[in-house]
């Protein structure tokens, strides 16, 4: 009974914070992210270079700060075209999926989560995304029809003391 009303009140409390599973990442290791790009392009190796932009791309989209989430998605959709391995791909449009998932665009990260499952259609970590997406555009209707509701109600209550004072 306990844990039943514990997971209620846990429910209760995401429903109300938006908690999700999604890491974040603090300011600290997106600059050690940059420091390592920048010490890779004096490097020789290409592929060393590539997955210290992948891991830094990682860490802008994991961001709270909402500058580095929008910079990670730009350097991912830049690099999109280039992509032609399908894991390589997959991985860019999942943290793309991120991206706009912490930006608030729910959408075009369902768009974008929808792509990755093509590729990879039993990847957790996408259905996990895809439902977080999904809790959110939800929560996020529920919340609107709430305050559609209010509005309406202070309206025919404004109109209901008008036709009180008339009388």
């Amino acid at each position: 009974m306990e844990a039943k009303l514990g997971k209620a009140f846990e429910s209760i409390t995401n429903f109300f914070t938006g908690a999700d599973q999604i890491p974040w990442c603090d300011r600290d290791i997106v600059a050690g992210c940059e420091q390592e790009v920048h010490e890779a392009e004096k490097g020789p190796s290409d592929e060393f270079k590539n997955e210290c932009i992948m891991r830094l791309s990682w860490a802008l989209v994991h961001s709270r700060q909402t500058e580095d989430v929008h910079r990670g998605i730009a350097m991912l959709e830049s690099s999109l075209g280039s992509t032609t391995s399908p894991l390589k791909l997959r991985e860019k449009l999942y943290l793309l999926a991120v991206g706009y998932y912490r930006s608030g665009d729910y959408s075009r990260s369902r768009e974008l989560v929808e792509d990755c499952l093509k590729i990879e259609p039993e990847w957790r970590q996408a259905q996990s995304l895809k439902k977080a997406i999904e809790d959110r555009i939800k929560k996020d209707g529920v919340i609107g029809i709430g305050i559609a509701a209010t509005a309406v109600g202070l309206v025919a209550g404004g109109i209901a003391a008008a036709f009180a004072r008339r009388n």
